[in-house]
């Protein structure tokens, strides 16, 4: 059961990783390390921050929809 278990886990983090679901963690980790006294923003602020920054940089290509 445990290495089921391990197995489990270890697709989970790959996927996670995968489709960059992990990057609101690492950017909340990264802020309570770097700037203990700032506000972290919510999900979704996260989400629409990194979608403008995205879509304002000329190297992340064209975005259709």
């Amino acid at each position: 059961m445990r290495s089921l278990r391990r197995v489990l886990l270890s697709v989970r983090w790959y996927l996670r990783e995968l489709t960059d679901e992990s990057a609101y963690d690492r950017y909340v980790a990264h802020v309570r390390h770097g700037h203990p006294e700032a506000r972290v923003p919510s999900r979704r602020d996260f989400e629409r921050m990194r979608t403008d920054r995205q879509e304002g940089d000329p190297r992340q290509g064209f975005r259709c929809c």
